[in-house]
C-alpha cells in the first residue's frame, strides 16, 4: 500500500520512518459492513507501523494520549524512566500491542492478562491504581459497562483510564448479539478471546459517562484512523 500521510513522529520511540500494509480481510470487511473509506482508515490504524519500534498507529496514538495525560513532551520510552513515572501505579489490562514491553518498564506496574483476568470482576481493591491502560479489548467484552465500572472502581480519585477501541466514526454503536460470529486477529481464527461482541461508533463516550467518568477526552492522530480515549475519575 502507498503511504498517504504519516504521523508527526512515533510517540513511543521518536522514530519518523513508517511503512503501511493491508490488515483487513474480505470476510471481516463484509461482517462489519465497512464502506471503502472505513476500510482505508482501519487499515491505516492497524497497519501503519513505525520502522524503528514496529508500533502501529493504534499503539502510537495510545502513547500520544498517555503523554498528553501526564503532560510531557518526551517519548513514552523516555518518560517511563523519569521520577514522575515512578510515582504512577499502573495496571495494563491485556497486552497493549507493541506498547506492552515498554509499559512493563513502569516501576509500579501490574499486568492483568486477558481473558484469564475477568474484566467484569477485576481482582484488585478499590482505588488501587492511578493509571489503567488497555488497547482494543473492550470490543471483545460481553458487558462493557460492567468492565468500565470495574476500571472506575480500581482507580483512585483523579486517576485515569487511557485506551483504544475500534471506532467506526460515522455510525452508532451496535451489539453483535444475534449476529454471526466475527473474530479479530487473523483470517480463520476461532479464538473466543478474539470474538467481537460490540462494534463501537461515535456514541461510545456514553459508556464512559454512564459509569461515572465526568472528564472524557478524545485524542486523535491521522483522524479518523488513530483514536484514543482519556477518562478521568
Amino acid at each position: 500500500m502507498n503511504l498517504p500521510n504519516k504521523p508527526e513522529k512515533c510517540f513511543v520511540c521518536g522514530g519518523n520512518q513508517f511503512s503501511l500494509q493491508e490488515i483487513l480481510w474480505e470476510e471481516l470487511i463484509d461482517e462489519w459492513e465497512l464502506a471503502p473509506s472505513e476500510v482505508d482508515y482501519i487499515n491505516v490504524q492497524q497497519g501503519l507501523n513505525c520502522n524503528s519500534c514496529r508500533s502501529n498507529l493504534r499503539s502510537i496514538t495510545l502513547a500520544k494520549a498517555i503523554l498528553i495525560a501526564v503532560q510531557t513532551d518526551k517519548t513514552l520510552n523516555s518518560y517511563i524512566r523519569t521520577s514522575e513515572a515512578r510515582k504512577l501505579k499502573v495496571l495494563e489490562v491485556n497486552e497493549a500491542g507493541t506498547l506492552h514491553p515498554f509499559l512493563g518498564k513502569f516501576t509500579n506496574y501490574t499486568f492483568a492478562e486477558y481473558p484469564e483476568i475477568d474484566l467484569h470482576n477485576l481482582p484488585y481493591g478499590d482505588e488501587s491504581f492511578n493509571l489503567v491502560l488497555h488497547s482494543d479489548t473492550l470490543e471483545h467484552i460481553d458487558e462493557p459497562s460492567i468492565a468500565l465500572s470495574q476500571i472506575f472502581r480500581v482507580l483512585e480519585k483523579g486517576g485515569m483510564t487511557i485506551f483504544t477501541t475500534p471506532i467506526i466514526v460515522e455510525r452508532a454503536t451496535r451489539s453483535r448479539n444475534g449476529m454471526p460470529n466475527s473474530f479479530h486477529g487473523s483470517p480463520g481464527t476461532t479464538d473466543l478471546g478474539m470474538l467481537v461482541t460490540h462494534e463501537y461508533g461515535s456514541d461510545f463516550w456514553k459508556y464512559l459517562a454512564n459509569v461515572g467518568f465526568m472528564d472524557i477526552r478524545i485524542i486523535s492522530e491521522m483522524y479518523p484512523a488513530g483514536i484514543a480515549f482519556i477518562a478521568t475519575k
